[in-house]
């Protein structure tokens, strides 16, 4: 970015939290609404009984203007509203957001966002460990002639585990088998949020700020950066952490149909306990490359 293009940014206060790449693929401030964050849905054909059962229970995301009991409202952390995901009262419900797009140049790419995790405030103390894991991932495939793979770089912030607290980073590296959906031949689908496989990232342990009451939440920076030549983690870092993509190995898979240039990006929050688990989005930048 050169720099009357930086300065233009930096006069901007609503971008100049931000420190994008050189183009600027989409900016979501939930103030203006979904911004085409919608429900992850498994893949049907015929009927939704053929929905795999994983894909069933995911909560949908909504808008939130973080009105507490005690406090009010809040509002979001620049402005009224925020994208929320809100689990079930159950240990290991999950809720995801998804925004579906392409790319246009295979190089690096850079999601940066503000967000905050916190249990549902349903009683009067801190529940730090009411939330097992938050995260992102990206969904992608290689443009419409190359046609080398899918891949889907996870990453998640595992908070705590039946009731102790954990504080370190996870990717993963292996997902389900793909199944055939409904009698065509034509539509497939494969869970790749479960529990298992998940693997430490080296020397990620952080303990993040929760503050003292369930009802108080700190807006934290995430940042997430790719590579799509290379088909890799670059790096990531989380407030003042950062953490190399070295050894963050991604899932691979063969290419569906019609996903060609793919590049859809998720958020995701897991409960631990019967308390539903949030988390909130106020804003979120996706950048990358210029060819």
């Amino acid at each position: 970015m050169d720099a009357i293009q930086r300065a233009l940014l930096n006069s901007n206060p609503l971008l100049s939290r931000f420190n994008p790449m050189e183009r600027i693929l989409y900016y979501d401030d939930f103030d203006r609404g979904m911004s085409g964050w919608s429900q992850l849905i498994g893949n049907y054909e015929h009927t939704l009984d053929s929905i795999l059962p994983d894909y069933a229970d995911l909560r949908a995301p909504q808008l939130s203007n973080l009105t507490m009991w005690d406090t009010g409202t809040a509002g979001s952390m620049e402005g009224t509203y925020a994208l929320k995901l809100a689990t079930r009262p159950s240990p290991g419900s999950l809720a995801v957001g998804i925004k579906r797009q392409t790319f246009r140049h295979y190089g690096k790419v850079q999601l940066e966002a503000y967000v905050t995790f916190k249990p549902e405030a349903a009683t009067l103390h801190l529940l730090d460990t009411g939330v097992r894991a938050f995260g992102m991932l990206f969904d992608i495939q290689d443009g419409h002639g190359v046609a080398r793979k899918r891949w889907m770089p996870h990453l998640r912030y595992l908070n705590a585990m039946n009731g102790e607290r954990i504080g370190k980073w996870q990717y993963k590296p292996e997902t389900r088998q793909m199944l055939d959906i409904g009698d065509t031949g034509e539509t497939q689908s494969h869970f790749h949020l479960g529990p298992e496989g998940w693997e430490d990232v080296p020397d990620s342990h952080q303990l993040t700020c929760y503050n003292e009451i369930a009802t108080k939440m700190n807006w934290s920076y995430l940042r997430v950066v790719v590579d799509l030549q290379a088909q890799r983690f670059v790096e990531f870092q989380f407030d003042d952490f950062s953490f190399s993509g070295e050894g963050m190995k991604v899932i691979e898979m063969e290419p569906v149909r019609n996903a060609w240039a793919m590049l859809n990006t998720l958020f995701f929050v897991e409960a631990d306990t019967n308390i539903r688990a949030f988390l909130y989005v106020d804003s979120v930048l996706l950048s990358g490359e210029i060819a």
